[in-house]
Order: structure tokens, then sequence, then C-alpha cells
């Protein structure tokens, strides 16, 4: 019997691009079209991967265009810049396409929760990219956790340290604007945030934020954010994202404490176990002591298992592994920090409608 390949198509063909083609070859899928509104992204993207002949690949400015006249795509990735995430992937769901969002699925939370009901009464799949979720050392982590050996979690924190110079500012003007991007927390940190809620429960109640534009004063938004997050469970976290390191990159650290264990995620992109200590060691623990993932990027390599559950979700009719609700709690903390940060008290969840619009002018109060 015929095996059927998925036919693909990539909207966005920018920084985070080539991790996408990357995890299309791996999983086999058929790359149909690609879409960029500077056709000259596409043809550097296609290069770097050794795919500027493929005649296969159809080339657009325009997605709607590539969508209507290439019906049989059923899986879109859309890696444009943030603020056209939800007008995009709301388009390719009213049309019956699967989509993987990357972060931020949306800028405000109306537009989070409109993604998430139109997606259940249509029926398709949708997937927000936080692949750190698939690093070995979060998996790992994710299991101790889900088989209780922590007990009962006390506190966590993430630390997002890292470096962005002018340059990568000035080669995407979209970035640090209100309108298409939002600071640190809301691009680098995200990814961070996900996981620490995630690994927390997912059920936060208050936030407390402070953010600041400490050196990049030619953006909009901010490039420090610190928080103070307490759940419903009792547990407390906090979140420190910043793109002011120097001279570069320095971690992305995730520490979770529980009564019968401690762990710390290590590494520029939470790649590493530097601690793994629980209170029911067993010989295999040894082998996770000081266990180290290689990556070539801050990205790491969780793209392409992200777009394996992504297609088995779609052929199994499952929820994928990092489902649009996962993407909304990421989106939601977030932008309860910039709440935080404008009225000048703590933000109290669930957050229904703050969003873009109500950032702007976040500053003037300093």
């Amino acid at each position: 019997m015929e095996t059927i390949i998925m036919k693909y198509a990539l909207i966005g063909c920018g920084r985070i691009a080539t991790n996408h083609v990357k995890a299309v070859a791996n999983n086999g899928l058929e790359f149909v079209a690609a879409c960029d509104i500077m056709p000259k992204n596409i043809e550097i993207l296609l290069n770097k991967h050794n795919l500027q002949e493929a005649s296969s690949i159809a080339r657009y400015k325009d997605y709607k265009k590539m969508i209507e006249e290439h019906p049989e795509i059923e899986l879109i990735a859309i890696a444009t810049p943030s603020g056209s995430h939800a007008e995009i992937a709301l388009y390719c769901i009213d049309r019956g396409i699967n989509v993987i969002i990357e972060k931020p699925m949306a800028m405000n939370m109306t537009d989070a929760d409109e993604i998430i009901r139109r997606s259940r009464a249509k029926g398709v799949k949708v997937c927000v990219c936080h692949q750190n979720r698939f690093n070995v050392a979060v998996q790992k982590t994710r299991k101790a956790l889900e088989t209780g050996r922590f007990g009962k979690l006390s506190h966590g924190s993430i630390h997002v340290r890292w470096n962005r110079n002018q340059d990568y500012y000035t080669q995407a003007p979209w970035r640090g604007t209100w309108k298409d991007d939002g600071g640190c927390l809301m691009n680098q940190c995200i990814h961070g945030i996900d996981l620490l809620c995630w690994m927390m429960g997912d059920q936060a109640d208050t936030v407390y934020g402070v953010t600041r534009r400490q050196q990049h004063y030619y953006l909009e938004a901010e490039d420090l954010g610190m928080a103070v997050v307490t759940f419903k469970s009792g547990a407390v976290a906090t979140i420190e994202g910043t793109t002011n390191v120097y001279p570069q990159n320095l971690e992305e650290t995730l520490y979770l404490f529980g009564e019968n264990g401690t762990v710390k995620i290590g590494g520029k992109s939470t790649n590493n176990l530097d601690v793994w200590d629980f209170a029911d060691e067993t010989e295999a623990d040894k082998a996770n002591k000081g266990l180290e993932e290689q990556t070539s990027n801050v990205y790491g390599n969780g793209h392409t298992s992200l777009y394996t559950d992504v297609i088995d979700a779609i052929k199994n009719d499952h929820e994928p592994y990092v489902n649009a609700i996962a993407g909304r709690n990421a989106l939601e903390i977030v932008l309860a920090i910039y709440k935080s940060m404008k009225l000048g008290e703590p933000t109290k969840l669930p957050l229904t409608e703050f969003g873009s619009l109500d950032m702007c002018g976040l500053f003037d109060m300093q």
C-alpha cells in the first residue's frame, strides 16, 4: 500500500525558519510551498538547505494566494513577525489547515482564545512552537515530576540571560515593537516561561512584575523583565528575562525545588542537567547527573521532535504535545507581567483581555 506523504508549507522565512526546514526534512514531509513578503528571504533559506533548485517548492509573497493555489496543503508553519501570527493562523484554521505557530501564538488573549475556539470548531490541530519541551533534560525532569519524585513543589525559577545587540534589532525592525513583538519576555523568555509554568502545574494565581528598558534605548519594549508568580498549589516562582548580558548569551536555566527533589536544568537553552538530586535515588539517576545535550544554537534540537508529534496528532487525531492551550498559558503570564508593570500592582489570573494596544506607553510612567 502506498504511503501518503503529508504536504507542508512555510510562511515566514527569517531567522528561525531554518529549524523548521530541518524538521521538515527529518520528518519526510513534502515541502510544497514557501512564502515571505521578501522573496529574497525564501531564496536565502532554500539555498542554505540546498533546495534552491527545487522547482517543486512554489514561492509566494502572499500567503492567501499560496493557500488558494495549493488546497492540498495539510500543515502550515507560521514563522512570521509575532504580530501577524494570529491573523494568519485564523485564516489557515478557517480553511481546515493544521498549523504550527511560532511563539507567541498571538499578541493578546482575545486572539489566543479565538484560535482555540475556531480550531476546535473546525477540528484542526494547533501546535505552538515551544520546542524546548522536547529537550532531553526537560523530558527527564517532566517524567520525574509526573511520577511524583519531587513530592510537593515548593518553588522554582527561570533565568533567561541572553545578549541581543543593536544589529539583531536593525536586521528586522519589527523586533522590540509593541505591535509586532514585545520585548525580551515575549520574544526570548517565553520559552522558559512555558517550561516553568508547565512544570509548576499551569495553575498560576497572581503575577507581580517589573520591566525596564535599561540599555536598548531604541526599542519600544523592555530589555529586562522580572516577576514573582504564585500558583494555586501554594508554590511560588520567579522569572528573569533579559537581553542585556555582556558580551554573549550566558544561560537559560530552570530550577525546581520539591520536598524530595531538586533539579537545575542549565546550559544556554535548558539543555543540560546541572543538578539532579532525589531522595529515592536509583542507579539510573547517576547517568542523569551532568547530562549535556549538544545543540548548534539556542533554539535547541526540539523542532524535529515537535514536528514528529504534530504529524502523529494529525494522523491519529489527538492533541499535540504542545497544543494551543500551552501557548495561551505562556502568553498569559507575559501579558500579566506587562499589566502588573503598567498598573503597579499584582495581576490576578485568569487574564481575559489585556493585549498589545494596552502595552503602548508602558515606559512613559518611569
